[in-house]
């Protein structure tokens, strides 16, 4: 099949950031797209050759849109799966398949994927609802400390709950969820893998992640990761095992936990394009979002090696503003040696919502830690 400049349409579900993104490798390589998304004001609107509105779960919306291209791909897993299993029986090639979607759409289902095909997890229990989780208690077969996760639609911090004690469980919603061990871990760690559909597969470095610790939002990621060689070779190699397990076609994030013994945890994974991997448009010789397109369309997979050491710091709204976006100071940061500012195209900000992300490149990765936290306190996510 020819791809470049010519008939060839690939379908995009979702047009938020990792769909623009998508994009600017599509328009490198002169590929004509669609873009489906709920809303008008998607960011990947102005980038796509078509772009529909839509809602993502409508069967009948899904459907007709994916009969109108060659390959159908997604930006977030919250898709109709039925419409797609139609589509691929129909013809329509669909990556990640609907069989690898439907196992990591339910963090219930994707954990006892994990179980299935012994690929070291933190231990769990699943309920049907939450208001079970008081019974489990009252028996003794789950303790406290926990952490809450709806099995599905969470994204972004959301859906995630710490739980302590008794007053944490007050307003979670009682939906299927799972309770899993709080690990007390050294690091939160993930692995970007590529797959293309001839099962050639290529892993990026490790990257550290720290977290925002009332958002639950990651804040910076680093790569490569602070540790060990060992315990990245081993990271690397938890993240191919899981692979091939899902034998997902596209990228796959990996993420993961470093325990104080330097055991490598499997915390949940993500089968698309991942804020993990947004440094590596600057800092790696194929970026994510170009692997992706790669993988999805069968070609040759690139070089996933770094150039120069790379930090992310993600922009999300501050507290206390809503409304109209302003990038506050925004120009200050440009005169930072190695910055690289991507603004995706949101107009309204509000507390937590990622607008953005700054990529710092350098050599010393201490160095670029440094200008990460200098970026970090100036620039600032606020309303009119």
């Amino acid at each position: 099949m020819t791809y470049f400049s010519s008939d060839f349409k690939l379908g995009i579900l979702g047009g938020g950031q990792l769909g623009k993104m998508m994009l600017y490798v599509t328009r490198k390589f002169d590929i004509a797209t669609c873009v489906l998304d709920p809303s008008a004001e998607a960011p990947a609107r102005l980038a796509c050759n078509e772009f529909y509105q839509g809602d993502l779960l409508d069967y009948e919306t899904v459907y007709n849109f994916g009969k109108k291209v060659n390959v159908l791909t997604i930006e977030i897993e919250n898709v109709n799966i039925d419409a797609l299993e139609t589509l691929e029986k129909e013809g329509i090639m669909v990556y990640p398949s609907s069989n690898t979607l439907k196992k990591i759409q339910s963090k219930a289902v994707q954990k006892l994927f994990y179980a299935d095909n012994d690929i070291p997890t933190s231990s769990f229990t699943r309920f049907a609802y939450t208001s079970e989780i008081n019974e489990a208690l009252s028996n003794g077969s789950l303790e406290f400390p926990f952490v809450w996760k709806s099995a599905k639609f969470g994204y972004d911090g959301k859906g995630v709950k710490v739980v302590r004690n008794e007053n944490d469980l007050n307003g979670l919603p009682s939906v299927e969820c799972i309770a899993e061990k709080l690990i007390d871990f050294k690091n939160e760690l993930a692995v970007i893998v590529a797959r293309n559909m001839n099962g050639e597969i290529a892993t990026y470095p490790v990257v550290e992640m720290e977290f925002h610790p009332e958002a639950n939002q990651v804040e910076y990621v680093i790569c490569p990761a602070r540790i060990d060689d060992e315990v990245a070779e081993k990271a690397r190699k938890v993240a191919h095992k899981v692979s091939e397990a899902f034998e997902h076609v596209g990228l796959l994030a990996v993420e993961m936990f470093q325990t104080h013994d330097d055991e490598i945890l499997v915390n949940e994974v993500a089968p698309r394009p991942h804020n993990s991997g947004h440094l590596t448009i600057e800092a790696n010789v194929t970026c994510q979002f170009e692997q992706h397109i790669r993988a999805i369309l069968g070609l040759p997979l690139g070089e996933t090696d770094n150039k120069i050491g790379g930090i992310m710091v993600n922009l999300v709204g501050e507290e206390g503003y809503s409304g109209d976006v302003i990038y506050d100071h925004i120009e200050d940061i440009l005169s930072e040696a190695g910055v690289t500012p991507h603004i995706y195209g949101k107009k309204q900000t509000r507390p937590f919502r990622k607008m953005g992300h700054v990529t710092i490149v350098n050599n010393d990765i201490s160095e670029a830690r440094k200008v990460a936290e200098t970026v970090k306190n100036t620039i600032k996510v606020i309303s009119k």
